[in-house]
């Protein structure tokens, strides 16, 4: 069992998420970083799937009810233990009564504690990640919660000292796939889009990232019917500003999606934090900025992503 001290501006419950009830208008959800929270459970000897914690801007304090194995992976944060300095990316133990702090991160978003036999409270639909949009799963995590922990008989030994892991960049560059709905738009506003930055805005969270900077110009009038979201789905409302959509994203929408950003970079996404500058470039072998070959649906729908 850990106690919350201090919950931070967002801390969440999160693991692999729920996958495959897209079509019950369920959100994936899961970890916004999830190659973070997996490297934070094979540190600890934990299956890949199991729960931590995930933190937003740091913040975070906790109290140790019993001695555990911990570790903190993500986004660069100083950590410490009863006041002591620990390390990133590595296993450090936590006695019976110990504090662990971490905070504001140096770089990226998106931290990840996870303890060795993972966090258990209950499961909504075989996973204990908290969805913020739909409200599934754990609420956010507020002080004085007491979360559960699972037994670490039969978990593989600790085996790794530390991880050495690249820092997020300073101004990341994420590939994107064109389409499915780039013939919603001039061939300009498909060249701009990998040609210039654009910044990451202060409307940001777990559902998606409000993107500012040149907008992106339709080539034709009209709204699309509601159809299927995918997370790193670039959608683009009518000011021509694209709204990145990360893991609590909507299963559907009603803006055209210019291009959808590869899952290779989906963690690197999540880890964008306001003020941050980024670019996009085409995926090599997606042939460039390309026309959709979908056909045009019936314009007149009105919901919106």
């Amino acid at each position: 069992m850990i106690e919350v001290l201090r919950p931070g501006p967002l801390t969440t419950v999160q693991d692999l998420g729920r996958p495959g009830y897209a079509h019950l208008g369920v959100p994936g959800s899961g970890a916004a970083d999830a190659g973070a929270l997996r490297l934070a459970h094979r540190l600890v000897g934990n299956p890949e799937d199991a729960a931590a914690l995930e933190l937003t801007f740091g913040g975070l304090a906790v109290r140790a009810l019993r001695g555990v194995w911990a570790v903190v992976t993500g986004a660069p944060s100083p950590v410490l233990r009863d006041g002591r300095p620990q390390g990133m990316n590595a296993p450090f133990f936590v006695p019976a009564g110990a504090t662990v702090e971490v905070g504001t991160p140096e770089a990226g978003l998106r931290g990840y504690l996870a303890v060795r036999g993972g966090l258990v409270p209950g499961a909504v639909l075989g996973s204990r990640s908290t969805d913020l949009l739909s409200g599934l799963g754990p609420a956010r995590v507020a002080a004085g919660d007491r979360l559960p922990v699972g037994p670490s008989a039969g978990l593989a030994p600790l085996r790794v000292d530390v991880a050495p892991v690249a820092p997020p960049a300073a101004a990341p560059v994420l590939p994107i796939v064109p389409g499915p709905r780039d013939d919603w738009f001039t061939g300009a506003a498909l060249n701009r889009l990998v040609t210039e930055p654009y910044t990451v805005s202060a409307d940001a969270n777990r559902v998606g990232v409000r993107l500012e900077g040149p907008p992106l110009a339709r080539s034709r009038d009209g709204e699309l019917p509601s159809e299927g979201m995918v997370t790193g789905a670039l959608q683009v409302p009518p000011d021509g500003r694209p709204i990145l959509f990360l893991t609590d994203h909507p299963t559907t929408g009603g803006y055209p999606m210019i291009a959808v950003v590869a899952a290779s970079a989906l963690d690197a996404a999540a880890q964008l934090r306001p003020g941050q500058h980024v670019r996009f470039v085409n995926r090599p072998g997606a042939g460039g900025a390309g026309r959709s070959r979908r056909p045009a649906p019936p314009s007149g729908g009105h919901r919106r992503g």
